[in-house]
C-alpha cells in the first residue's frame, strides 16, 4: 500500500489502512514523516482522554464501559493502550485487550497497544503520532490508557484534554506517594470498586488533598463499580462538563499549545538521539573513551565536552 492509498484509507476510516499507518510509525520507517505531514491538516477534531491510575485499579474495565456508553451515542472511539515494557502487548496490556475483546469487533472502535518508552527512556513519539492518525481517521474520542501513575504516565496524560485518575479504596498509600503529580494532572478522580471497604475514606482523602490546591476547575471525585457499570454515566457526564468548561474559556487552546510544545520537544529529543547520540555510541573510538574514563586517565565531564565539540560543533559556534 503506497502512502497516497494509505492516507485515503485513513480518511475513509478503513481499519487496514489505519493499522498499516501505525505500523509505519512504530517501525520508524523513512516514510513516517511524510505520512504525518500528509495527514496533519486532517487532524484537530478529536477529543483526547487520558486514563491513568495504580495497576489493578480497573482502568481497562472503566475504559470498556465508557467506550460502550459513547458507542450508544454513535460516537467513534480510538483506544491507545500504553505498555511500558513491550510494543507487542506483553503482560498486563494483553490481559486488558482480552477484557475489551468484544470492542474489537465493533467497527466504530479501534484499539492499539503501544510501548511507551523510546530509546532515551522517555516516551515514544509513536504514542502521539498514533493519536494523530486516529484523529485523521475521524475518531471523535481518543483514549490513552496507561498502566500506572509514574513519571511516564504523567507525561502521557499531560497531552490529554481531560485526564481521569482511577484508583481503588486500598490505594491510599499510592495516592499519597504520587499526590503532587496526580493533583496536577487529574481533571476527574474515580474511586473504582466502590463496593469495597474504605471507599468513602478514600474519596474524602482525595477531596482533602484537592482542598490544598487552588484550581479553577475543581475535579469531581466519583465512586464507581466498573465491573457492574455503576457510575459510568456520571463519569461520561463529568468528561462532557470538563470539555464544556475548557471550550468556554481559553484553557483548551492553552492546554493544547502546551501539549504541542511537549510533542515538539519530544521529537527534537528523539531526532537528537538518532542523529547525534547514536553516532557517538557507534563511533570507532568510543570504547577507548570509556576505557580512559574507567582508568582515570580522563573524566566523563571532559570527554562529554570533547564529544560535543566533535559531533555538535555548531553549539560552540553559537556560544562564541
Amino acid at each position: 500500500m503506497n502512502l497516497h492509498d494509505m492516507v485515503q484509507g485513513i480518511q475513509e476510516g478503513k481499519t487496514r489502512a489505519i493499522a498499516k499507518a501505525i505500523s509505519v510509525i512504530e517501525r520508524e520507517s523513512l516514510y513516517a514523516n511524510d505520512l504525518l505531514q500528509m495527514i496533519y491538516s486532517m487532524t484537530g477534531n478529536a477529543y483526547l482522554i487520558g486514563i491513568t491510575g495504580p495497576p489493578g485499579a480497573g482502568k481497562s474495565t472503566i475504559t470498556d464501559k465508557i467506550v460502550k456508553e459513547w458507542r450508544k451515542q454513535g460516537r467513534k472511539v480510538g483506544i491507545i493502550a500504553v505498555d511500558p515494557t513491550s510494543p507487542f502487548s506483553g503482560g498486563a496490556i494483553l490481559g486488558d485487550r482480552i477484557r475489551m475483546n468484544d470492542l474489537n469487533t465493533d467497527p466504530g472502535v479501534f484499539i492499539r497497544s503501544l510501548a511507551s518508552r523510546g530509546s532515551l527512556g522517555g516516551l515514544s513519539p509513536a504514542v502521539y503520532d498514533t493519536a494523530l492518525i486516529l484523529d485523521a481517521a475521524g475518531f471523535e474520542y481518543i483514549i490513552i490508557e496507561t498502566v500506572g501513575v509514574g513519571q511516564t504516565e504523567v507525561e502521557i496524560v499531560e497531552l490529554a484534554d481531560t485526564t481521569i485518575v482511577v484508583t481503588v479504596p486500598e490505594a491510599g498509600d499510592d495516592i499519597q506517594t504520587f499526590k503532587a503529580g496526580i493533583m496536577e494532572i487529574g481533571d476527574l478522580f474515580v474511586v473504582n470498586k466502590g463496593d469495597r471497604p474504605g471507599t468513602e475514606k478514600m474519596r474524602l482523602l482525595i477531596e482533602n488533598m484537592l482542598d490544598l490546591v487552588h484550581l479553577d476547575w475543581r475535579p469531581p471525585v466519583l465512586i464507581s463499580i466498573g465491573a457492574e457499570g455503576v457510575g459510568i454515566i456520571e463519569i461520561v457526564e463529568q468528561v462532557n462538563k470538563h470539555r464544556e468548561y475548557l471550550s468556554s474559556s481559553t484553557q483548551l487552546t492553552t492546554d493544547r499549545k502546551k501539549a504541542l510544545g511537549k510533542k515538539i520537544s519530544l521529537r527534537l529529543q528523539y531526532l537528537f538521539e538518532q542523529n547525534v547520540i547514536k553516532r557517538i555510541f557507534e563511533s570507532s573510538d568510543f570504547d577507548q573513551v570509556l576505557t580512559d574514563i574507567i582508568q582515570r586517565n580522563s573524566d566523563p565531564f571532559t570527554e562529554v565536552d570533547k564529544l560535543m565539540d566533535r559531533f555538535c560543533p555548531w553549539l560552540k559556534e553559537e556560544e562564541d
